[in-house]
């Protein structure tokens, strides 16, 4: 994949320079977006993701995977500088959809004229460690003959928690903060309640919209109203679609509420699933003024505001 890319890449920057020195593109304003959906493992990210691929033909955006060395979410300050340069001057690229397992970058650190759109989505925390869990074990029905880090391990979750296992310990629930959070080492020091309020900050200021996976298509339907040059056809194809939007973990069961209990007393927990309740209240409010039911059917609000008094009155 790494080697296609490159070769892409490669015939990218030939086709501009075949007759000289690149000439500056020029991009129309509604060209000139990048998007970047910093992704959590195991919230449904991926299923979104397709849903980006599946649309970026028809609506003439180009998608990108940032693929980072054994999936570190924590860029090289080097790294940094090449991203954020990549992702504003690279215009043949935009407008742009960029998605990895990276945390929060803050471009105007880089003293960027124009900062992308932040997207993401979050998860109980309980339930996408349980997914990541299996899924180390038993991988997905999206690639199932690949072979997973933990594979051959029959430890169900339930009985990890009782043994006290490394990876079902607390310690692990705590990723979606630090994903927020940022490349600030603080960000990473589990249990942080700095990390917790930089990263709600981060959500309200630098993030677009912020969904939740129980809650996935209100997400795609929201980005389709809102973002309709990157999302136009989104929620149909969601509804509809059948090769790319369900992505399950095999062979996954559901912890007792013993253990569910038992990792709920922890104050890990305790922090992860306050920042969860503070998104999922944020995008049920962002939700709630964009949308009304009929039916049993969500629909999208039409313009409600307008213009007037407008002065001085043209001859």
């Amino acid at each position: 994949e790494r080697a296609i890319a490159r070769h892409e890449v490669r015939e990218i920057e030939q086709r501009h320079t075949v007759d000289g020195p690149r000439q500056d593109v020029t991009l129309d304003e509604e060209d000139d977006v990048v998007i970047i959906y910093n992704r959590v493992p195991k919230t449904a990210s991926t299923s979104f993701t397709n849903i980006a691929y599946d649309l970026c033909a028809k609506n003439k955006y180009h998608v990108l995977h940032i693929n980072t060395t054994k999936n570190n979410p924590v860029m090289s300050l080097q790294d940094q500088v090449r991203f954020v340069k990549n992702v504003t001057s690279w215009k043949e690229m935009k407008p742009g959809f960029y998605h990895g397992h990276i945390s929060y970058l803050d471009f105007a650190k880089f003293g960027v004229k124009k900062k992308p759109i932040y997207i993401n989505v979050i998860r109980d925390p309980i339930e996408r460690l349980v997914s990541y869990y299996y899924f180390l074990r038993f991988g997905d029905d999206y690639r199932p003959g690949l072979r997973r880090r933990k594979q051959g391990d029959k430890k169900t979750f339930d009985e990890c928690v009782a043994a006290g296992g490394s990876d079902c310990a607390p310690e692990k629930l705590w990723l979606q903060i630090p994903f927020f959070c940022g490349h600030s080492s603080e960000c990473w020091n589990v249990g942080s309640r700095w990390a917790l309020e930089q990263a709600k900050y981060n959500l309200i200021n630098e993030y677009f919209l912020v969904g939740v996976t129980e809650e996935l298509e209100d997400f795609i339907m929201l980005l389709e109203a809102a973002l309709p040059r990157f999302f136009r056809g989104a929620t149909e194809l969601y509804r509809t679609g059948k090769k790319s939007h369900l992505r399950k973990t095999t062979e996954k069961k559901l912890p007792t509420k013993e253990t569910i209990a038992k990792l709920q007393q922890s104050e890990i927990w305790k922090i992860e699933n306050e920042f969860y309740e503070f998104a999922l209240e944020q995008f049920q409010f962002v939700r709630a003024h964009a949308v009304r039911e009929k039916d049993g059917e969500l629909y999208i609000l039409a313009q409600n505001f307008f213009y007037e008094k407008i002065y001085p009155k043209s001859n």
